[in-house]
């Protein structure tokens, strides 16, 4: 509660300094207006208004940032027309270029006010230093170069004062990595300003120490602008880049991690380098029912939106974007913090079926653009087809394990139980014949109880089939080792296991396949090809896992074991083969006689979770 309210006041004390610089500043440039007379070069003035905008609207990338090189282009305003006009144009061009990027107001208030004030405060100090320049410096060049050094180091520092202060009084941290970064890109800035200043003044001293010409202007400050443009535009196809390829990068990620809820994770981490937002929630229907299944940034917790609001989620077939929050609401308007402002709803379709709804807002008024909707409707339509697609695989692991039952069902019903129906009325047979028959009698018992035997065989064999897999229980890995260890207790067998490549955590059904085959194969190979060493690996690949099994024993035709095989109804080869394709996975086996076997499963990566396990481990005997 006590830190609530703390972070309630300095954020109350960071509005309010805004407030106040932007009113202060707001009457230095009302005031400056009043003493605006016929401009002397109107001409360069309207190319240096021109030249102004073009370097504010597009920022140049310097090391760690971004920055506009306006203060040469400003000081020529002030040299050719005074301060009144440098101040007037300074901030109009700065609040125009604000509103079209649609910041908040309070921004596009306190832009344009902290830099008026950081430059007529500069002005105000280089006039209390220049008398003591003029008897120290003879040069007039220099005397120039001097000043113009002067006034923009204050006019940096002031400005950065500024920012700094409502950094610091706002409640969000302000590391000083942050303020390293913003000082390394003023100071860029500073840089590339001093050159060009520097140039201003030596090229004016070959033209009687100024620039008049309106051309001439033009030629100087142009390679600035066209570097502004043209790095600006290169930034932008690069940002562009880097989210195309974000989102191929995500997509891949969300389709190997299909089956759990790990996907979700992967959104959240690539999101923010997809696109940039304060705030992101996605809705998903399950089994009819919406759901939260992503919330971050400003969203408020305790609020929930109404079963009537979430049933109009499956109305929207297309994006919807809402630019101003006060002038239109949104389905989830509720659940969002104030301070956002404009939000895009894009809903997940397929097969024209809304299944999803993934909601973004950011603090600033129509500050989604088109490429931004057309991204987020992108990466909302991969989402739709991986929801979908995991409650396909949910589907058929679920008809898998129903298959099962149903088998286990038939196999109690045609065995167990007409065996033990058999048993019964031998039992009923041997009562009625027990003093007439003794013998009869005592063969229809000992039938009933080698029958009652097996049936009780069958039972354990079936409830042991529907207990908890090994793999279930202790994980994949650990249930080879374990097997491992069991083998090599009662066979004096030679067995490594290996594993490469880092862990993933898989689906019951693909890591029950994998430890069948490892069982089926390590069997056969101890039983059948009389092996003294078995090589296991199993191997974490790009695309795919590898599951390799490899003996030193007599080896088989393959040929005959498929026709042995049809013929048994243990889990042999087929049953490998089937248990393979239900998985998507590819099994191949390499036998001659007196060779070897190796058997290898391969199964393709989708569908896999995520997991966090040790690069390699290794398990021998």
């Amino acid at each position: 509660m006590v830190q609530a309210t703390l972070f309630q006041r300095r954020e109350k004390y960071a509005k309010f300094f805004l407030l106040l610089i932007s009113i202060i500043g707001g009457i230095v440039t009302t005031f400056a207006a009043l003493q605006l007379d016929t401009p002397r070069q109107p001409i360069i003035l309207v190319l240096m208004v021109i030249f102004l905008f073009v370097n504010e609207y597009y920022p140049m990338p310097v090391w760690k940032g971004y920055t506009t090189i306006t203060f040469p282009v400003v000081y020529v305003v002030y040299l050719l027309e005074g301060l009144p006009y440098a101040i007037v144009v300074f901030a109009g061009v700065v609040l125009v270029v604000n509103i079209l990027h649609h910041r908040p107001l309070r921004t596009v208030l306190f832009n344009p006010a902290q830099y008026i004030l950081s430059l007529g405060i500069a002005e105000a100090l280089l006039s209390l230093v220049s008398p003591a320049l003029i008897g120290i410096i003879k040069s007039q060049v220099w005397f120039g170069i001097s000043e113009f050094f002067l006034l923009m180091f204050f006019f940096y520092l002031l400005n950065n004062l500024f920012v700094d202060l409502v950094l610091i009084i706002r409640p969000q941290p302000y590391p000083v990595g942050l303020w390293k970064q913003k000082t390394y890109t003023e100071l860029s800035s500073a840089f590339i300003s001093l050159v060009y200043g520097i140039l201003l003044y030596i090229l004016g001293s070959q033209n009687r120490g100024e620039i008049n010409d309106a051309l001439a202007y033009f030629f100087f400050f142009s390679p600035l602008v066209g570097l502004s443009l043209l790095s600006s535009m290169i930034v932008r196809l690069k940002k562009e880049k880097k989210r195309l390829y974000t989102l191929s990068s995500m997509t891949t990620e969300l389709n190997q991690m299909l089956p759990t809820m790990e996907w979700l994770q992967t959104l959240k981490n690539s999101f923010n380098e997809f696109i940039n937002v304060e705030a992101s929630i996605l809705w998903v229907k399950e089994d009819g029912v919406w759901k939260r299944q992503h919330v971050d940034g400003l969203i408020s917790e305790n609020q929930t939106l109404t079963s009537e609001s979430l049933l109009k989620f499956e109305s929207v077939k297309e994006p919807i974007v809402i630019t101003d929050r006060k002038k239109e609401k949104g389905i989830a308007d509720s659940i969002f913090e104030k301070d956002l402002k404009s939000f895009v709803y894009a809903p997940l379709v397929i097969e024209n079926e809304t299944i999803g709804m993934f909601v973004v807002g950011r603090s600033r008024t129509k500050s989604f653009e088109v490429d931004d909707v057309r991204s987020l409707a992108t990466l909302a339509n991969q989402l739709a087809v991986v929801i979908k697609t995991r409650v396909l695989i949910a589907e058929q692991e679920k008809r898998i394990l129903l298959e099962e039952r149903n088998r286990i069902a038939r196999d109690i019903h045609d065995g167990v139980a007409q065996t033990l129906a058999g048993a019964v009325m031998k039992l009923e047979t041997a009562s009625r014949k027990f003093d007439k028959a003794p013998d009869e009698t005592m063969r229809l018992i000992q039938e009933s109880v080698q029958k009652l035997r097996m049936s009780l065989k069958e039972v354990r064999e079936s409830i042991y089939a529907l207990r908890p897999y090994p793999t279930e229980r202790i994980g994949l890995t650990t249930a080879i080792i374990n097997k491992i260890e069991s083998i090599k207790q009662e066979f004096p067998i030679d067995i490594t296991f290996e594993i490469r490549g880092k862990e993933e955590q898989l689906s019951s059904m693909v890591e029950k396949v994998l430890y069948d085959t490892f069982r089926e194969s390590v069997q056969n190979s101890i039983k059948h090809s009389k092996a003294q060493k078995i090589d296991v690996l199993l191997s974490y690949q790009t695309e795919n896992i590898l599951l390799k099994i490899k003996d030193d024993g007599v080896g088989f035709s393959l040929f005959q074991a498929m026709i042995k095989a049809q013929n048994k109804p243990h889990f042999g080869i087929l049953q490998m083969n089937d248990a393979a394709e239900k998985i998507s996975a590819s099994l191949q086996i390499d036998s001659k006689e007196n060779s070897g076997t190796e058997v290898t499963l391969t199964v393709p990566k989708m569908g896999f979770e995520g997991g966090n396990v040790d690069d390699k481990a290794n398990v021998s005997g």
